[in-house]
């Protein structure tokens, strides 16, 4: 059932509010989206391998042979996780790091272990102290 012109401008309001509050998520989650590229084949592919799987766990149970049996459970697996894998996506031009609150890509900050520090986390450990010091004057102060 379509959407009516109402609900789509609802929808349309909430995409936009969504990329102005938290832009890093909401590229986070366009990328997530699934798409038609390459899933029909992945599933072809995935369908025949645990198809072939079926296949040779019958014939490994007809003639009692254990590591067929298993060799075709692990085929089926491997079918079916492969099947339900989003294809990888290969490392092309376009932005890459860190998404700002204005909407623009920079460099990855670099830190210690890799990881990097950003605005939001050094704001977070800020909030985080200055709750502490609150508490402790205020604990101090009976």
């Amino acid at each position: 059932m379509p959407l009516s012109e109402h609900e789509q401008r609802l929808l349309s309001q909430m995409e936009q509010q969504l990329l102005n509050d938290d832009p890093k998520f909401a590229s986070a989650m366009k990328g997530s989206v699934r798409r038609g590229g390459g899933s029909a084949g992945r599933l072809l592919l995935g369908g025949a391998g645990i198809l072939l799987g079926l296949v040779l766990l019958v014939v490994g149970v007809a003639y009692q042979l254990v590591i067929v049996g298993v060799l075709a459970f692990a085929l089926m697996l491997g079918g079916a996780a492969w099947a339900i894998s989003s294809p990888r996506r290969p490392s092309g031009p376009g932005p890459r790091g860190v998404v700002r609150g204005d909407g623009s890509t920079g460099p990855r900050p670099s830190g210690k272990g890799g990881r990097g520090t950003s605005r939001g986390s050094s704001s977070f450990m800020e909030r985080m102290e200055e709750r502490w010091q609150k508490r402790r004057d205020e604990g101090g102060g009976r």
